[in-house]
């Protein structure tokens, strides 16, 4: 009985650990493209994996073109759903600090501004009250991403007000506003949802539980 119980404790804590480990941006591993192996970094906030490569400075059509034909292999799995980051903004831009307009600074309505501001917890040029240049502002932390650029990214949003341009966001100065998209920005992929689940398979747990029961038999004092 009680090994049984010592068994479930084991299997609880595993779990909780993995429970844990998705709490917020989480490395899940490296993936192969034609450009290299990079960095695969899952979003838990908004279901998304990010593929830590930027593309050199090109036009919002070419940007969107790469993304749509990117390859990435994950272990045993070649994933080609992937596209630009995207901006979750409803009407006209409207310029602010405070991060309630559609655009301009620290607003988090796009997923290239959440993982800016959200996620890697970077500050904008302007504080929410209009002050510049606020300490510390610009692309400080980047955690497990080696290859973001301070610098413009496009967004896969085409600006509905003026279809001949598309939002976009700025690495740098923390700013969010629509371009012609004949400008030449970078560019970085995302995937919805995540590759490969992190957690331990329920067999796994109790291969686990079973191998930490064995290491604590073995150990001074356990034994009869």
């Amino acid at each position: 009985m009680k090994r049984m119980l010592t068994l479930a404790a084991v299997i609880v804590m595993v779990t909780a650990f993995s429970a844990q480990a998705l709490a917020d941006l989480k490395l899940i591993g490296k993936g192969w493209s034609g450009y290299g192996r990079y960095n695969l970094i899952y979003d838990t906030d908004l279901d998304i994996t990010w593929y830590d490569y930027s593309s050199d400075p090109d036009t919002w059509q070419s940007q969107a073109e790469w993304a749509d034909t990117l390859s990435v292999t994950f272990g045993i799995n070649t994933y080609t759903d992937w596209r630009l980051p995207l901006t979750t903004v409803a009407g006209p831009y409207v310029f602010g600090y405070d991060g309630s307009t559609t655009g301009g600074y620290n607003v988090t309505n796009s997923e290239m501004s959440h993982l800016f501001y959200t996620e890697l917890g970077n500050k904008g040029y302007y504080a929410t009250d209009g002050t510049s240049p606020q300490p510390g502002w610009g692309l400080s932390r980047s955690r497990d991403f080696r290859n973001l650029k301070p610098d413009l990214y496009w967004s896969g949003t085409v600006y509905a007000e003026d279809t001949f341009k598309a939002w976009g966001f700025d690495l740098n100065f923390g700013y969010q506003g629509p371009g012609d998209r004949e400008g030449r920005f970078r560019a970085i992929a995302v995937h919805p949802g995540l590759l490969i689940l992190p957690e331990p398979a329920p067999v796994v747990l109790f291969i686990i539980g079973g191998a930490l029961l064995a290491l604590l038999r073995k150990l001074p004092g356990r034994r009869r």
